[in-house]
């Protein structure tokens, strides 16, 4: 897929800066022809040397160099790619791009371009959280910015959370996934005219005003099906529970926190043509919220009195004039997780269920990988079940979950339109 393309990598001053050593490699595999920016700061983690032993190509860094601008000058330089990569993307370079500023030769470079930008984003979990990054990540994503991570874990300052670039494996799907998406303009988009709905994240329910109940859901699925949907042209919403990812660009995002939230924000999204219910959703609620912050008081624990959570696909999937054509559930199964699917999608009367196994073998739950069964077929009928299309799908990345997902609802509504 990437032979013959051509990558300009620009290498920013981060920690993670050595795993660019091994994209550099992944992508002369598979032919792509690559080129590098590498910043004084990024020099300071990996060498000009090895990054021109790798590319096969000299390494620019200076944005005043005659030698450089004579022979390949920084506009060519931003133009000759089809794609540019910025990995690690640290808050600074994030910063400096989301404001235009253009004080060295990587931030020129992509300033000067037309081509699209895929950024990695590395940096220590409290930069990640601070509003003025999530700002410029807001600005930049409402511009065509694409990111890939960061993920969750250990990081070389000794803190844990959001801000591990990802691993080079997962850039390089994602770069195939920039470049096999490039659309001409002009280009029909196969769901244009069509809205789609997609939840995602988890649900938390109160407890009292400083705890509640929720589950390990990232929102990673359910982000990159509502991006993949409004790449093939659909008027997406997407109805967020809390997560720690930045919003997809292109579509419309409703951030809720409880179940109940979540279930009138997708009633209040509706016509739908398609419905992509992927949040995981808390199975129950406290019946009644403390409004004090609850404390010990040598009694023992408090005995918390539950009731059940409106059920959001079931909703969504009930006959009625507002019920979308098409709508496809989640079933996250620790075990018989096929089986339990099978039944899940005749309880719950949508059209497809994807089930996934979430034990905590797999990692799924806020990891970048799934492994999915897709459910179809005929609807079980009162007093028969028939047999369900059961369709097996490798071990992916969840970016192409939802790309392969995306591609059978523009399939599905195709064949309707035949």
């Amino acid at each position: 897929m990437l032979h013959g393309k051509r990558i300009l990598l620009i290498v920013a001053g981060g920690i993670a800066a050595y795993k660019c050593l091994e994209l550099v490699r992944r992508l002369r595999e598979r032919g792509a022809a690559v080129r590098c920016i590498l910043t004084r700061a990024g020099a300071e983690f990996v060498t000009p040397l090895s990054l021109s032993a790798l590319t096969g190509d000299k390494v620019y860094g200076e944005l005043f160099s005659l030698t450089d601008e004579a022979e390949m000058g920084h506009i060519q330089l931003s133009r000759d790619a089809d794609l540019l990569v910025v990995a690690p993307a640290t808050a600074d370079i994030l910063a400096r791009m989301a404001h235009g500023l253009c004080d060295d030769l990587a931030t020129t470079a992509l300033l000067a371009t037309d081509k699209p930008v895929l950024a990695a984003p590395a940096m220590n979990v409290r930069m990640w959280e601070h509003p003025a990054t999530r700002d410029n990540l807001a600005l930049l994503h409402a511009r065509g910015l694409r990111t890939v991570g960061p993920n969750e874990g250990e990081m070389a300052c000794n803190e844990r959370g959001y801000g591990r670039m990802a691993e080079p494996a997962e850039i390089l799907a994602a770069i195939e996934e920039s470049l096999a998406g490039e659309l001409p303009e002009g280009a029909e988009r196969p769901l244009a005219g069509r809205r789609a709905l997609v939840t995602s994240g988890p649900t938390r329910e109160a407890i009292d005003p400083v705890r509640y109940l929720s589950n390990h859901s990232s929102g990673k699925q359910g982000h990159a099906i509502a991006a993949a949907l409004a790449a093939l042209g659909a008027e997406t919403t997407l109805v967020s529970g809390p997560v720690a990812l930045p919003d997809p660009p292109g579509l419309k995002v409703v951030r809720v926190e409880s179940a109940e939230e979540m279930l009138a924000a997708c009633q209040a999204a509706l016509p739908a043509d398609v419905a992509v219910c992927a949040a995981a959703v808390a199975d129950w609620r406290v019946a009644g919220v403390a409004g004090q912050k609850m404390k010990k008081d040598g009694g023992g624990p408090p005995q918390l009195a539950l009731s059940e959570n409106p059920d959001i696909l079931a909703s969504l999937a009930r006959p009625g004039n507002l019920r979308p054509r098409l709508v496809v559930g989640f079933a996250a199964e620790t075990e018989r997780v096929v089986e339990q699917a099978v039944a899940k999608r005749a309880r719950k009367g949508c059209d497809w269920i994807l089930a996934n196994d979430v034990s905590a073998s797999t990692g799924t739950f806020g990891g970048d990988r799934n492994t999915i069964h897709l459910i179809a077929g005929p609807p079980a009928d009162e007093g028969s079940a028939p047999d369900p299309q059961v369709e097996s799908w490798p071990p992916l990345s969840k970016t192409e979950v939802a790309r392969r997902l995306a591609g059978r609802v523009a399939a599905f509504f195709a064949g309707e339109a035949a």
